[in-house]
């Protein structure tokens, strides 16, 4: 597995992986970029992601659902703040109801996901910002750690095929 640290600091309210490929940053991004790619990864293994709209430009809006193995489905989206293709991507990342409305009941975080080329491949650095601790500390109950991990974790396969 490619991800090389995950650092929690409450201090900051700040999630950061670190994952390090040795595909060229295009072919990482395109793993951002395509919403076909992004699916096969962005949900944990048990939870597979169904991206229904992909509008990776600033302002644009990306909706999806997880899968869970019971068959229930968990949606969410993403509202892009900038795109600096295929370099960095900030997106505002929430909870959405049945019917994909954003659900102002559950926390949203900020992250900020930047691709550097390193050692003849990618470093990909993604850093969630939570509002507040409280917030920080719902979605690490929830398992956003070990579900991020596992999600980054499927980017290996897809770079190696």
């Amino acid at each position: 597995m490619s991800v090389t640290a995950l650092d929690k600091d409450p201090d900051n309210l700040t999630l950061t992986l670190i994952a390090d490929f040795s595909a060229p940053v295009e072919r990482v991004w395109k793993l951002w970029s395509d919403p076909r790619l992004l699916e096969r990864w962005w949900g944990p293994p048990a939870y597979p992601a169904t991206v229904e709209e992909h509008d990776l430009t600033p302002g644009g809006d990306v909706t999806y659902f997880m899968t869970g193995p019971e068959g229930d489905k968990f949606r969410g989206w993403w509202r892009v703040a900038t795109v600096d293709a295929p370099r960095s991507l900030e997106f505002t990342d929430g909870f959405a109801d049945a019917e994909g409305v954003p659900n102002a009941a559950m926390p949203t975080t900020t992250n900020r996901v930047t691709l550097t080329e390193r050692d003849g491949g990618t470093r990909m650095e993604m850093r969630a910002v939570f509002d507040t601790r409280e917030q920080m500390d719902q979605l690490t109950t929830m398992g956003m750690e070990d579900g991020l991990r596992e999600a980054a974790g499927q980017m290996d396969v897809l770079l190696a095929g």
